[in-house]
């Protein structure tokens, strides 16, 4: 029987790491890289601890992840919410609002034929 090889250090296959998908870009990230969104009566906030009660969202953050978000209706899906969710919180957060500046998209990761469970991620129209 063959031994499996130990892979290096990768954070996205680290086992002990938890790892969530972001809900804009559809990619799945460890959760240090991803901002967790709750809904709080009726808007959406960041959670910065991660201590907030209720059902999270997961979401890189840049504005291009933010924007794919709520073009697809993704946070009242994920939240399990229903009707609309005031989302005008999240697009003055600073972690949301400084790399609008620093990427120009401001979509995280960069597209790059970025594949997931195997399959390229299509692009909308």
């Amino acid at each position: 029987m063959v031994q499996g090889l130990r892979r290096a250090a990768d954070p996205q296959r680290d086992p002990g790491s938890p790892v969530r998908t972001c809900v804009g870009c559809k990619t799945r990230a460890v959760i240090g890289e991803l901002l967790r969104v709750v809904a709080v009566d009726g808007r959406l906030v960041v959670d910065e601890r991660r201590r907030l009660p209720g059902r999270g969202a997961w979401l890189h953050p840049g504005p291009g992840c933010l924007a794919k978000a709520e073009r697809r209706r993704a946070f009242p899906r994920a939240l399990k919410a229903q009707g609309a969710l005031d989302a005008a919180g999240l697009h003055h957060h600073p972690a949301l609002a400084a790399l609008a500046t620093e990427t120009g998209t401001g979509t995280y990761p960069e597209p790059t034929g970025i594949k997931e469970a195997g399959r390229p991620v299509m692009s909308q129209p």
